[in-house]
């Protein structure tokens, strides 16, 4: 399955209600699961990002949906970055000419 970065922040929303931030992690890692994907891996970060989870999915369809059902919540605004195994990057250059 293609695997995906999610880069998260949170808005003013997700700020004020952060006590909430670990259960709301939780029910979106289900929520991922519900549509045929999985939470790989999610962390709390120090930086330009207040979050990064690392995720499968079986396409971008299915990423841009959990996408737009998330950012409907309020509490966070994505960036996301579609990621390529160390397998599949040997792959794509073996294509190269």
């Amino acid at each position: 399955m293609p695997h995906y970065i999610l880069l998260m922040k949170l808005t003013e929303q997700g700020a004020k209600s952060i006590k909430n931030a670990p259960e709301r992690a939780a029910a979106i890692n289900k929520q991922a699961e519900s549509m045929g994907g999985k939470v790989l891996g999610w962390y709390l970060t120090m930086g330009e990002y207040d979050y990064v989870a690392v995720a499968e999915a079986s396409d971008d369809e299915a990423v841009a949906l959990f996408l737009l059902q998330l950012g409907a919540q309020g509490n966070v605004k994505t960036t996301t970055l579609k990621a390529f195994t160390l397998e599949e990057f040997g792959d794509i250059v073996k294509r190269m000419q």
